[in-house]
């Protein structure tokens, strides 16, 4: 079809116009070929005469149907020109308020100048992993594509964002990046990410500033490189800077300021750290003040100050080098304010003392008077000397600025390279996605050099841009095999050579730079004499000769000459650079220029240090010896083409994504679209040349199947083939004649432009006609339905109406009737109520009478017995009282009388222990005697032994005897109580009788009183009588009213408080399940740190099983510098041993919970006693350590003195080693064969032998002091005999002697060094010389005297200890004697004299007990309150074991009756079933008994070295779907549980509990292998529950033994409460549930929005819009694309494995819910995040589908699950598209309807409401305002998405098992032949 042909009437076209550059306008006749002149008629209603050009005749563009209108994609539309682009960037911006736009391969973004909620977490999750057009437009969505390319590719990535200073560059490339760091994570625990984005505060504060056009401008280029590792995780990132705005910093116009940092400095200047700066307002400084407006609005740059702080020390810069950075910055502001003063025209001069330059001075450290020299000079070199010249003011100020600005260019690369420097890896990078963050073309009034090399850079950019764009079209025709012809598009080379080439504008600059008197007007001059008229995109303007034009790609741009020189060569006088470096106080300041002839310039692309993190390195050129001045006089254009070359190698070397952002206005005003600027910057940023290249070729694209879908209404029955591309082929031949027109591809129709509006026109009048024959019909038949409507109606009110005159009369009749009968009944009631009171009080008078003579007889007979009772008791009290006082005093004077002749005796002992003749006497025949010694202690040992076995069995009589006494001391309380308050119940009943006479008396007096009155007054009463009457019908009236109205209030009053029940009914349950959630999600974290834990101790596990040379350190604990003062106590002995034993088992096995718990209390009493040991442990060293130092300050001995002392030691400490070993083994035999009672800390068995280690310590400490003075004195004897140094190589005796371990060694050692000296008697002479060796000999003599004597001393000590146990267990013999007769006693004595007894007799006992022990212990008070302690915590135990016991009896009692009851009932059903003769006749055949199978008591034996088997056949090597379909289910669970029971039976706690502590790792084992599979997954959920339900149902609680059978409450477990490993399985299955979700997540995921969404249920219904270049998922069911029927499918696979594994009906109801809502909020999220999907017609599909999960709830009985609320945000979503979108009452309705979505869900639907036909209307920006206005009040949640991650909390009911556990057969299958059914 001709394009003319379609300028036809009502046709809509675009023509220009100055103010709005298009306006839209309608054709209102037919356009035919010759006119010149168009009759049109403008959209305000204007007629209009448009005249065609009548050289060109070219028509105005048409404008695109408004279904097209608002598409994500530009070069979907079917007329692609600049009207339709910039028409439908506008109606996204403005009326969808969408600021991102595809075009083509160019993401447009338009800065809306306003906060929008589309950045959070959900929305990074919502793009996360989604093809490109699957989704709106986002910036998210460019990211995602390099990240996916990256990965998918193999190949380096880059972001290219451009677009004019305050378009939202720095932003996007913000959000990029952002994205980057929370998909990709980092690679190590340095959070890169972190830092990365730490990294955009500094820059933005050095590099940004605010302009006329943007508050945040950046005023410098930037790229990125983002590492990732090979597992696409950051690792690291780069920065390279271009062109940094330098001017700035000494220059700003006005409305604009200087760099941020600048004024956060000014702002922050009160702290306490920059008071050294001497910081003031900005508005002091020169350099901040020029713009006039320091402050923005909104922004606070104090806290923006802390904020660029934070990131500074976040990258590792530390506190010291930010203060440096902030002198520096401080200085460059001081420096400004520096003022001249001219002296004449060529020299000035500053004044002395000049604060500015003092202040600058101190913060550099420099001299004062260099610098203010050098401000005011400058040297000058030639070929033979030097000269230093004045210079005048106006050079001195430009130097002065030239110095600021050079400290802050140096300052910005210093700071980019350490930023560098933190985000660098070790990490070998494997590739990387750049960002560049680059100016765009730029055009102002007056441009510049900055300006230029702007534009070069963009003109660079854009011609890489269209090679690229040119490239991915050509590449599309030859893949659908398309013939095609060489597109034209314009190629900026010429324009770009005129600037870089030979002989261009940046080498004739170098040039003139060089040059001794180079200026702008001679540069100037040279480009118009090699250019003008030579080059066509080189033009001067007429009216300067100081200026030029370049035609860019964008527009024409005039440049100014002036200053283009200086900028170039950037000079700064030498001489200042060099006082800056001679600063020695300030090391930052020489740092920022000790590498400038390294680097290329302070605006170089490169940083020195660099490591360039793509693959694709470009290498630099070997530098030669002297390069580095050559390369520090490069010129700033040189420089910038470099590092511009480099930006476009590594580009080009990468695959690009183009980001183009666009200003819609000025003023930044929020949403506002000015249509002249974004034209303009669409020209320039080359928007508009991608859809010039497109609409060149064949722009429109359709696969054949979308084809079919769409323009199916088109064709005829007849047409449509099986063949879909034959089809399409035959009815475009009819419907388009011209061939040219589109092309057939391989998959795809391709269409020139135009052609699909054709077609939708031809579309759109089908439907309008089939639609207009629709709506004739269904009004016919609406209004037939009408009139028999109204009819029925008539006839249906004349019959009501009858009927309800007929019941009037029946009520009359039946009111007159009742009202009879209760006049007749209330007569008789009042008659009757008044007799039946008269008899109640008299028969109250009577009990009462009665009953008050009966307590008093009572009261007084109790008085005389209580009377008794006190007289007995205090009679008793006071003989005990004179007894214990009398024997407490003669206690205390034995005690006193045998302590002071003990004190003699020890003084005695003492005093020959200390003599050398007693010493000498026990020598004699000391080992004879040792030995002997040692037979006795053996015989005293076995001798103990066997009273520690008497002295228990006496404490367990003792014990019982206490309990029974307890009992009954219990029970006399009880019965006491009782009478106490029996006896006060007596009083108050008297009283109250006494109060009831009185109230008689007064009663009968008032009667009197009333009696005379009622005469008095009844006449008066007659006389009221009518008159009340009369008022009684008024009240009656009154009463009826408020009666009525009384009801109404009930009624709202009822209504309101069922409200307000039934609204915090809702809000407990909804705080219930957010404190489940709560905790689940906390058990859910647990699981995965525990994971994590696991997962690092195999790794930890692995690295220690690698075996690593070198020395093994040994345990600390083993250390052998052990003091030899110190003794620890058996209780740390023994309770240590086991914990080290047990180390290797905790290792490989996980804590078990139960006997954690258990071990509690006695880790808290060794806490305290191990407390005690070591403050015991501190005095010995502190005592050892003081010995040492005073050893140390004597005087050094000779050899021979060293080695004799060795001896000793060493002789010393065998024999305390010794000692200590047989301490050891005395304490391991107590606590080994000793029973725990005895052995407990409270027992008094272990308190004596506690003592009496205590003493035998004591007393070793005696004698070491005692052997330490006698050593003293032989070393004060040899020091008087002198010696002679004959002894040859002492250290090495003496470093043998200290080898030796204990005294048999060093006695043989002794015996071989006598045998060598008797066979060389000249070497004995030599060494007995001076009698050294009988001085040995003769130490060696007194140390075994010594021994002998400790030796002695410990055997009289260890023979009292077992007299004092002789006696004590002497004591208990006769104490238990005397209780067992007092016993006997207590049986004969009547119940309640038993009872007094036998607590008189307790209460004597303990007394004599406390009388007993604080005689013991009247010496030592600690000891005794540590007794008293004891006693208590004794007592305790007693009274936990006492409740243990009662609970064991009661279950015991339980089970008794029950099986007695059992085994009468059958020994009476044998008795009837079986004869006598039967019993004497019949054969015995036991293997064949019928009754065989009821013998089973449901119990499964093993033995304990099978349980590893057990869980490997049933758990580990299990595969559930034979067990689903074979078996019961939740047959494992039986098994296990049956288990259990056994070793309940057993009362093995150890068994028990290494079966379920089995079982769980074991559960928790097989999900971490096989976690991603849904079967094993749910069948160990179900096994899980149904183990948990049989703990419940068989613990013996009341409240789960409801529902059981007697034969199931036989099988109770009996000996354990399982209730805490309930909760562990609890828990354990709440983990299985969250990981069951995940699983069907996972699973669910990729179908959920292809089947809900994309894929059409309803054929025909909305098909399918054009896409454009970005092509999302096809809508259409090919082979490989979910549809509903696929999601209803899974739900049925999910449903039957549940079902077949005997899952709880609750809990598949709740993961039928939580299934439910994944798909609720998966499409929902992507409904509001694709406007494609926001029409009617998909409103409809949406709630067909919705009503296929109905439906499917339905079949499956799961209605009431609670699934369909869950999806009620998508019900509500569908019917928002749905509704009608115009009116006050809509809007109303949508309020009231769209209850369970956000005001922010609703609004986003509305704004991407997306009319899919004709028919279809746009929804106005001012009903959207309606909705917002009226939904204001509304509080809801701000965020847009629903989390679909969210896991509802789960329950698991109780749901008891009516399956007999007896009736369980094992399979052989299973492969558990090892265990036996019992």
């Amino acid at each position: 079809m001709a394009a003319s042909e379609l300028y036809t009437k009502f046709a809509r076209i675009w023509i220009p116009d100055p103010e709005e550059v298009w306006k839209s306008a309608e054709l209102l006749k037919d356009y035919k070929p010759g006119d010149k002149v168009l009759h049109l008629r403008l959209e305000e209603g204007k007629d209009l005469e448009y005249c065609l050009d009548p050289k060109t005749k070219e028509l105005p563009p048409l404008r695109n149907p408004d279904i097209l209108v608002g598409e994500n994609d530009l070069t979907a539309l079917s007329y692609l020109h600049e009207p339709a682009v910039l028409h439908n960037l506008k109606v996204r911006f403005i009326d969808s308020k969408l600021i991102y736009t595809y075009c083509g391969i160019v993401l447009v973004a338009i800065n809306p100048y306003e906060q929008l909620p589309i950045y959070g977490e959900d929305i990074i999750n919502a793009y996360s992993g989604q093809n490109m057009g699957d989704m709106d437009p986002h910036i998210f969505a460019v990211a995602e594509e390099a990240y996916k390319q990256m990965a998918r590719d193999e190949r380096n990535q880059s972001i290219i964002v451009s677009g004019e200073s305050g378009a939202g560059k720095t932003v996007s490339a913000k959000y990029a990046m952002r994205y980057f760091a929370t998909v990709s994570g980092s690679a190590s625990e340095a959070n890169v990410e972190e830092k990365v984005l730490a990294s955009n505060p500094i820059m933005e504060s050095i590099g940004n500033a605010k302009t006329t056009r943007n508050d945040n401008s950046s005023r410098f280029g930037k790229y990125i490189e983002i590492g990732f590792d090979k597992r696409y995780r950051i690792i690291g990132a780069n920065m390279r800077t271009y062109l940094l705005e330098k001017s700035r910093v000494v220059f700003q116009a006005e409305e604009e300021r200087n760099y941020h940092i600048f004024y956060q400095l000014c702002a922050s200047a009160a702290l306490s750290e920059f008071k050294t700066l001497r910081l003031g307002n900005a508005n002091y400084f020169h350099y901040t003040k020029q713009g006039g407006n320091p402050v923005i609005d909104g922004i606070d740059d104090a806290k923006e100050m802390v904020n660029t702080r934070q990131a500074c020390t976040l990258l590792g810069i530390s506190d010291s080098y930010q203060m440096g950075i902030f002198r520096i910055l401080a200085g460059i502001l001081h420096l400004g304010n520096v003022g001249f003063t001219s002296r004449d025209s060529d020299s000035c001069t500053i004044p002395p003392k000049h604060e500015p330059l003092t202040i600058f001075c101190d913060l550099m450290g420099v001299e004062y008077e260099e610098m203010s020299h050098w401000l005011c000079h400058r040297k000058l070199a030639t070929a033979t000397e030097t000269y230093i010249k004045p210079i005048s003011k106006l050079q001195a100020i430009n130097a002065r600025d030239a110095l600021a600005k050079h400290i802050y260019a140096n300052l910005f690369n210093w700071i980019v390279n350490h930023v560098n420097k933190a985000l660098h890896s070790a990490v070998k990078q494997h590739s990387f996605i750049g960002v560049l963050d680059i100016y765009g073309f730029e055009t102002f009034e007056i441009n510049s050099f900055e300006q230029f090399c702007i534009n070069y850079a963009n003109e660079k950019l854009q011609q890489q841009f269209n090679m690229h764009v040119f490239k991915l079209e050509q590449e599309e025709y030859m893949k659908e095999q398309i013939p095609w012809t060489l597109i034209d598009f314009y190629d900026n080379q010429p324009c770009i050579n005129l600037i870089e080439a030979k002989m261009g504008i940046l080498d004739l600059l170098d040039e003139e730079c060089k040059m001794p008197k180079g200026s702008d007007g001679s540069w100037a001059q040279k480009l118009y004499n090699t250019h003008l008229n030579k080059c066509a995109l080189f033009e001067k303007p007429r009216m300067s000769n100081k200026a030029f034009i370049i035609q860019h790609f964008a527009d024409k741009v005039e440049y100014q000459c002036e200053g283009f020189l200086e900028k170039n060569k950037d000079t700064v006088y030498e001489e200042q650079i060099k006082v800056l470096k001679s600063s020695k106080k300030f090391k930052l300041l020489p740092e920022l220029f000790r590498d400038e002839g390294k680097v290329l310039s302070p605006t170089s692309a490169t940083t020195s240090g660099r490591t360039p993190l793509s693959r694709t390195v470009v290498k630099p050129a070997k530098t030669r010896p002297g390069q580095a001045s050559k390369e520090h006089k490069k010129t700033v254009g040189h420089q910038f083409r470099n590092s511009l070359h480099l930006l476009m190698e590594t580009l080009n070397a990468t695959t690009p994504h183009y980001v183009r952002c666009i200003k819609p206005n000025d003023f930044k005003f929020p949403f506002t679209f000015d249509e002249k600027r974004a034209v303009q910057q669409l020209r320039a940023c080359g928007v508009l040349e991608t859809i010039r290249i497109s609409a060149a070729g064949f722009p429109s694209r359709w696969t054949y199947q979308e084809f079919f879908s769409r323009y199916r209404v088109l064709m005829k029955q007849k047409d449509v083939l099986s063949d879909r591309k034959q089809t399409c082929k035959n009815v475009l031949e009819k419907l388009i004649l011209d061939k040219d027109k589109y092309q057939f591809g391989k998959t795809k129709i391709f269409f020139r432009a135009g052609q699909v509006a054709y077609l939708e026109k031809i579309r759109a009048d089908k439907l309008r006609a089939a639609c207009i024959r629709i709506q004739k019909t269904i009004r016919g038949w609406l209004m037939r339905k009408k009139y028999l409507r109204m009819r029925k109606a008539a006839i249906t009110i004349q019959r009501y109406v009858r009927g309800y005159q007929a019941r009037c009369y029946v009520k009359f009749l039946r009111r007159t009737r009742a009202a009879t009968i209760i006049q007749k009944f209330q007569r008789m009631y009042v008659v009757r109520k008044r007799y039946q009171r008269m008899q109640a009080v008299t028969i109250a008078l009577q009990s009462l009478l009665r009953g008050y003579m009966a307590r008093n007889k009572y009261q007084q007979m109790l008085r005389e017995h209580k009377a008794i009772i006190i007289q007995k008791r205090m009679r008793g009290w006071l003989a005990r009282v004179h007894y214990h006082r009398s024997l407490k005093a003669i206690v205390y004077l034995q005690c006193c009388y045998r302590r002071m002749m003990a004190k003699r005796e020890l003084k005695k002992l003492k005093i020959e222990a200390r003599s050398v003749e007693r010493y000498k006497k026990l020598n004699i025949g000391m080992e004879n005697k040792i030995m002997q010694l040692q037979r006795k202690i053996d015989e005293q040992n076995k001798e103990y032994k066997s009273l520690l076995e008497k002295l228990t069995s006496l404490e367990n009589t003792y014990s019982s005897e206490t309990e029974k006494l307890r009992n009954d001391v219990e029970r006399l309380r009880v019965s006491e109580e009782e009478a106490k308050n029996a006896t006060n119940r007596v009083l108050s009943l008297q009283d109250e009788v006494a109060k009831l006479r009185k109230d008689l008396q007064r009663t009968q007096s008032e009667k009197k009183t009333i009696e005379e009155w009622a005469d008095k007054y009844k006449l008066e009463n007659e006389q009221l009588v009518s008159e009340l009457k009369e008022q009684n019908t008024l009240l009656k009236n009154e009463k009826e009213e408020l009666n009525r109205r009384i009801c109404d209030q009930a009624k709202e009053f009822t209504e309101t408080m069922e409200k307000k029940l039934a609204e915090e009914t809702k809000q407990l349950e909804l705080d219930l399940n957010d404190e489940r959630l709560r905790y689940q999600n906390l058990l859910n974290e647990f699981s995965r740190l525990e994971e994590r834990y696991d997962d690092l101790k195999d790794e930890m596990n692995f690295m220690v099983s690698i075996p690593k040379p070198g020395h093994k350190r040994t345990d600390s604990t083993h250390s052998s510098n052990e003091s030899e003062y110190t003794f620890s106590s058996e209780i740390t002995e023994a309770d240590d041993l086991p914990l080290r034993t047990e180390e290797p088992s905790e290792k490989k096995t996980p804590l078990d919970m139960s006997l954690f718990l258990k071990l509690q209390k006695r880790v808290t009493e060794l806490e305290q006693e191990k407390q005690s040991l070591q403050d015991e442990l501190d005095r010995k060293e502190e005592q050892a350590l003081r010995a040492k130092t005073r050893e140390e300050e004597r005087p050094p001995m000779r050899g021979a003195e060293l080695e004799y002392e060795s001896l000793k030691r060493q002789e010393l400490e065998s024999e305390n080693k010794k000692l200590k070993n047989e301490l050891n083994e005395l304490q391991k035999a107590l606590m080994e064969k000793s029973s725990p009672e005895v052995t407990a800390p409270g027992a008094p068995a272990y308190r004596v032998l506690l003592d009496q280690l205590t003493s035998v310590s004591e007393e070793l400490e005696v004698r070491k002091e005692e052997v330490l003075i006698l050593r003293s004195q032989l070393v004060s004897q040899k020091e008087a005999i002198q010696p002679k140094n004959t002894m040859t190589d002492s250290t090495i005796l003496l470093e043998d002697v200290q080898k030796m371990k204990d005294k048999g060694e060093i006695a043989q050692a002794y015996i071989g060094l006598k045998e060598t000296n008797r066979q060389s008697p000249q070497d004995y002479h030599m060494l007995n010389e001076d009698g050294e060796l009988w001085l040995v000999y003769e130490g060696l003599k007194q140390a075994n005297r010594l021994l002998e004597s400790q030796l002695q001393s410990q055997k009289k000590t260890h023979e009292n200890e077992l007299e004092a146990l002789r006696g004590e267990i002497q004591s208990l013999k006769e104490e238990n004697n005397r209780q067992q007769q007092l016993l006997a006693q207590n049986l004969q004595l009547p119940p309640e004299a038993r009872i007094e007894a036998s607590l008189q007799h307790e209460i004597t006992r303990l007394t004599n007990e406390n009388l007993y022990y604080e005689e013991l212990y009247a010496d030592d008070p600690m000891k005794y309150q540590s007794y008293r302690i004891s006693l208590y915590k004794r007592m305790i135990d007693l009274m936990e074991q006492l409740e243990k016991q009662d609970k064991t009896v009661r279950k015991l009692k339980k089970q008794l009756k029950v099986f007695a009851k059992k085994i009468g009932e059958l020994e009476v059903g044998q008795m009837e079933n079986i004869s006598p003769g039967q019993i004497i006749d019949e054969p015995i055949r036991p293997v064949n008994i019928p009754r065989k199978e009821k013998d089973f008591q449901g119990m499964l034996e093993y033995k304990k070295e099978d349980e590893p088997k057990l869980i490997k056949n049933l758990i580990l090597d299990l595969k559930p779907r034979g067990v689903a379909v074979n078996l019961i289910p939740g047959l494992p669970a039986y098994i296990l549980f049956m288990c259990v029971r056994h070793a309940d039976y057993l009362n093995d706690d150890q068994k028990v509990r290494s079966l379920l502590t089995s079982t769980i790792n074991g559960i928790k084992k097989i999900l971490k292998k096989r976690g991603d599979d849904f079967e094993t997954v749910s069948f160990w959920l179900s096994n899980t529950c149904r183990f948990l339900h049989c703990l419940k149902q068989y613990s013996g609680e009341e409240g789960f033994m409801k529902n059981n059978t007697p034969r199931q409450n036989e099988h109770c477990l009996t000996n354990f409460d399982l209730a805490e490993y309930r909760q562990v399985l609890s828990d354990l299955a709440i983990q299985i549930y969250q990981q069951l979700v995940r699983v069907l997540e996972n699973i669910l995921q990729p179908m959920i929005v292809s089947g809900m969404l994309e894929h059409e249920t309803i054929q025909g219904v909305s098909g399918v819009k054009p896409t454009g270049l970005r092509k999302r998922t096809s809508s259409i069911a090919d082979e490989g694309t979910y549809t509903l029927d696929s999601i209803i499918r899974q739900l049925n696979t999910f449903h039957s494995v549940m079902c077949q594994h005997g899952m709880d009906p609750e809990l598949i109801k709740q993961v039928v819910k939580q299934m439910f809502y994944i798909v609720g909020a998966v499409t929902l999220n992507n409904l509001l995040l694709r406007k494609d999907m926001c029409s009617w017609s998909k409103g409809m599909q949406i709630r067909y589908n919705v009503s296929q999960l109905e439906e499917w709830l339905r079949d499956k009985n799961l209605m009431n699950s609670g699934a369909k609320e869950t999806l009620e945000p998508l019900i509500q979503a569908a019917q928002l598209l749905q509704v009608k979108k115009k009116t006050d009452e809509d809007a109303e309705a949508i309020c009231s309807m769209c209850n369970a979505l956000t005001t922010a869900q609703i609004v986003k639907v509305l704004n991407l409401y997306t009319p899919v036909n004709e028919f279809e209307e746009r929804v106005l920006v001012s009903f959207i305002r309606t909705i917002q206005m009226r939904l204001r009040d509304r509080k809801d949640s701000p965020q847009l998405l629903m989390d679909a991650k969210h896991i509802f909390p789960v329950t698991f009911p109780f749901n008891p098992s009516s399956l007999a556990l007896e009736t369980i057969q094992i399979p052989a299958s299973l492969g558990l032949g090892f265990i036996l059914r019992v």
